[in-house]
């Protein structure tokens, strides 16, 4: 409901949503990124950007949602989407970690104080498509497409 009420308000220009688009498009290629390190629910994960930071799907997903905002070209949407990603992405973080305590133990706890070692993985296309990655960034490519067609409406 949120999201169509944020469409409903952009006021996007072709300036504000290229700048919008390219941000997203960051943020798209960090999940691309961590999706193609991460064995989900095998091991806690260490390589690539979770050398990094232990979220850096939730980050991407933050940094679409500004990119989002930015092409909207609205400050009411901006503060739509601050609050939804907030609410969501805190809620998400506390039970996954809550989650991946329980499964992997002193692993996750010695990975959450820094003290694990990075891993060595390298990036794999195709567990990045095993982690479906792939429907965020038709997500994203929706959304822009979505965008232009409201600057023509």
């Amino acid at each position: 409901m949120l999201g169509i009420v944020a469409f409903l308000l952009a006021a996007p220009t072709p300036f504000s949503l290229a700048l919008g688009a390219a941000v997203g498009g960051i943020g798209e290629a960090l999940r691309i990124w961590a999706a193609g390190h991460l064995e989900k629910g095998r091991e806690v994960t260490r390589s690539g950007p979770y050398a990094l930071t232990r979220h850096p799907l939730y980050l991407g997903s933050a940094i679409m949602g500004a990119g989002f905002a930015i092409a909207a070209r609205s400050a009411v949407v901006a503060l739509i989407v601050g609050a939804y990603l907030i609410a969501t992405i805190v809620a998400a973080i506390r039970s996954e970690e809550a989650h991946l305590t329980d499964k992997f133990g002193s692993a996750y706890a010695d990975y959450r104080r820094g003290r694990a070692t990075e891993g060595s993985r390298r990036f794999a296309i195709e567990r990045a498509l095993r982690n479906r990655e792939y429907r965020a960034l038709a997500g994203f490519i929706a959304v822009i497409a979505l965008l232009f067609a409201r600057i023509y409406m």
